[in-house]
């Protein structure tokens, strides 16, 4: 009986101990209050109107969603900044007739992440997706959905990399 009671005790213990603070997202903030995502400006040699600024947008909304931190616009525990660097067209399957039947727009983020309270979490790295689509479909008529697609993934992945522990 003694035996038993010790590793119901124990059994006790571990589970106690290791439920701790869990966040559904992942998401480590530390003792952060604040972030602040920086104008991502489009520097690709492909110039997309808006897309800087609903890239900059979706990043906000998503940190703002998965984590209790307040969006502000300077002086942020957590910064996010960089420049999208590649958003481009290119065909990725040919027909016997030598034209392209699928085109792949691709999208690159440069970000910067700096976290005010501990420095040992900076970073800089390059994010990048794609989007396929027939080619005999204009992208303008794809657009809303790719860019839906390039950002959900983009912007995820940037979180994961700079504040999910996983």
């Amino acid at each position: 009986m003694k035996v038993f009671k010790l590793i119901v005790f124990f059994g006790l213990i571990i589970t106690t101990t290791s439920c701790g603070i869990y966040s559904f997202t992942g998401a480590d903030t530390g003792n952060a209050k604040t972030f602040q995502v920086n104008f991502f400006q489009n520097n690709a040699e492909l110039i997309e109107p808006g897309l800087d600024i609903d890239f900059t947008n979706a990043l906000q909304d998503l940190v703002q969603n998965q984590t209790n931190l307040n969006l502000v616009t300077d002086s942020g525990d957590l910064i996010f900044e960089g420049e999208i660097t590649e958003y481009r067209i290119a065909p990725m399957t040919a027909t016997a007739q030598n034209t392209a039947a699928q085109n792949r727009l691709t999208m690159a983020v440069n970000v910067r992440y700096y976290n005010g309270l501990d420095e040992e979490k900076d970073f800089e790295q390059r994010f990048t997706f794609f989007f396929d689509y027939p080619a005999d479909v204009q992208l303008s008529s794809v657009k809303g959905e790719a860019h839906e697609v390039l950002f959900e993934r983009i912007t995820q992945d940037i979180f994961n990399t700079s504040l999910a522990n996983w």
